[in-house]
């Protein structure tokens, strides 16, 4: 456990500085422009969502070991790269735009969000082996010390998550982008030789994990004959991941002509799809569903809610000491989550965590029609023409003008701060932070109850890609809700999306709710 936790803290380290970073990395090298940024965040999700399920098969089909230190390399190595590139590029920059007519500064873009996006899926397959797979069998598959390795997991998460883009945030300041960059690269390159002996030392000290159920092989011959066996027995396989092959094997099959790449091809959209079918026929889908439904809400600590806090007279310093106090409260989430499983079971603890988080999020709904909100209800009526959208600072949007802006751990911070940004009243803004803040008690209590829900009821053999399905299933629903805030960037619009993000959550919830229903009903038919 402690070579786990290390291993994973060394991780979880490098990959919130490296998320942070690039950010502000792509911000800096294309004029202080946000262009980059998105099309780095729209790459990154589009690239799990297409291949979640691709990622969580080839886990499923490779050795532990393989699939763990292949992870790895890949991840450090491609973060080492890309830093490599970064440091030439703000080195040279100059020099780069004038060579291919400028050309060669695209070409540097490009390598630089393509290796990135290679490191982020390298991170997915990471997390989905280790703490999806690893723990689980780590624990001897015992309820009560798997989720305590679940919670002590997020706990270093969460201290991580603020404490890593401080510490490299300090560096790029302190010296510059270039120190930055070797910082990054030099934390990898040391991060990648502790981290492949930690989990070798555990591989070799848990036997178990060198044993994983058979999967047959996809190859032509194969394929063909279980479609034959498939026929005359009229038995269907016992692996979902197992059917979609021979179904690949008969498509081959009819076209024996067909070339190989179309033949991978195919085999790749059948995994996919099959990948995405045995997710849907999980005992745990409904409760894997309600929580990607979590992450379509601008209810967070990231730069939606820190742009809108921002317009309405809250300083960086003051986001930044909020932030310090979510993350307490996510910890407590933690605490709270152990000690609900001990005395009510998981899902019990589940019904618990949903009750309260909804219940805190309340009070973001009240914010919304209470003093010093910047709501404009006639935004609900389009026939009505409202004259007060262009008057006053009502009318900035979510996220001022890009050349005063300053990226720090999730939070904007700006300056040439209009004086006139004070809201009448601080009591909207007071709610909402003190409901987005408390909620998160509930939030982590949820999110680890599902997470160990899944780990205890998918099958050995199709753990890896049902939590690929589920990684691709929290990338679209954050990407509807950026979608959300593109189509509302207004702060008068803020409002409406705090309203259209509780009904999202609450159908979560809902979700789970069913789910807890259906195992109760269940328990009760067996005894």
């Amino acid at each position: 456990k402690f070579l786990i936790y290390v291993s994973g803290a060394l991780s979880m380290w490098g990959d919130r500085m490296w998320h942070f970073a690039i950010s502000v990395f792509l911000i800096e090298l294309y004029g202080r422009n946000l262009l980059l940024t998105a099309v780095f965040g729209l790459v990154v999700a589009g690239s799990v969502l297409l291949l979640g399920a691709l990622i969580g098969d080839w886990v499923d089909r490779n050795p532990r070991n393989k699939v763990a230190h292949a992870s790895l390399f890949i991840q450090n190595i491609s973060v080492t790269v890309c830093s490599i590139v970064l440091m030439l590029v703000f080195s040279y920059k100059q020099r780069i735009e004038q060579i291919w007519d400028g050309w060669l500064t695209v070409v540097c873009y490009t390598v630089v969000i393509v290796l990135a996006d290679v490191a982020n899926l390298a991170s997915t397959a990471l997390t989905i082996a280790i703490q999806r797979d690893w723990i689980v069998v780590i624990t001897g598959y015992n309820r009560g010390h798997l989720a305590g390795m679940n919670a002590t997991m997020r706990r270093i998460d969460q201290v991580t998550n603020i404490l890593a883009p401080l510490a490299v945030g300090q560096v790029m300041t302190l010296a510059s982008n270039v120190v930055g960059c070797g910082f990054i690269l030099g934390w990898n390159l040391v991060s990648l030789i502790v981290e492949f002996f930690f989990l070798s030392r555990v591989y070799r000290i848990v036997p178990a994990l060198s044993v994983k159920p058979p999967v047959v092989e996809v190859d032509q011959v194969d394929l063909q004959r279980l479609e034959r066996r498939k026929s005359q027995d009229n038995v269907a396989q016992p692996q979902p991941l197992t059917e979609g092959n021979c179904n690949t094997g008969l498509h081959i099959k009819e076209i024996p002509n067909l070339p190989l790449c179309f033949r991978r091809f195919r085999w790749l959209v059948s995994t996919c799809k099959d990948g995405w079918r045995a997710y849907y026929r999980q005992p745990v889908f409904l409760a894997g569903m309600g929580l990607a439904f979590l992450y379509t809400t601008v209810l967070g600590f990231d730069c939606i809610t820190t742009g809108y806090a921002y317009t309405q007279g809250i300083s960086g310093s003051l986001l930044s000491l909020l932030m310090g106090v979510s993350a307490i409260t996510g910890l407590l989430g933690t605490v709270m989550f152990t000690r609900l499983r001990k005395s009510y079971g998981l899902v019990n603890t589940g019904i618990i965590s949903s009750c309260l988080h909804l219940g805190c999020l309340l009070l973001c709904v009240c914010s919304v029609f209470a003093p010093g909100s910047p709501m404009d209800l006639s935004l609900l009526m389009p026939y009505i023409t409202s004259n007060s959208s262009t008057e006053g600072s009502s009318n900035q949007p979510l996220l001022p003008d890009r050349s005063s802006i300053h990226w720090t751990n999730n939070t904007v911070l700006f300056d040439n701060v209009p004086s006139d940004t004070a809201p009448e009243s601080y009591i909207s803004i007071i709610l909402l932070f003190l409901g987005v803040i408390t909620a998160r008690i509930g939030l982590w209590s949820f999110d680890l109850t599902v997470t160990q829900l899944l780990q205890e009821n998918i099958c050995e053999s199709e753990r890896g890609v049902v939590n690929g399905v589920q990684s691709s299933m929290n990338y679209l629903m954050d990407l509807l809700h950026f979608i959300m805030v593109i189509s509302a960037p207004q702060p008068q619009h803020f409002g409406i999306l705090v309203i259209i993000s509780v009904l999202f959550i609450t159908t979560g919830h809902t979700m789970y709710f069913l789910y807890a229903h259906k195992v109760k009903r269940k328990r009760l038919h067996d005894t």
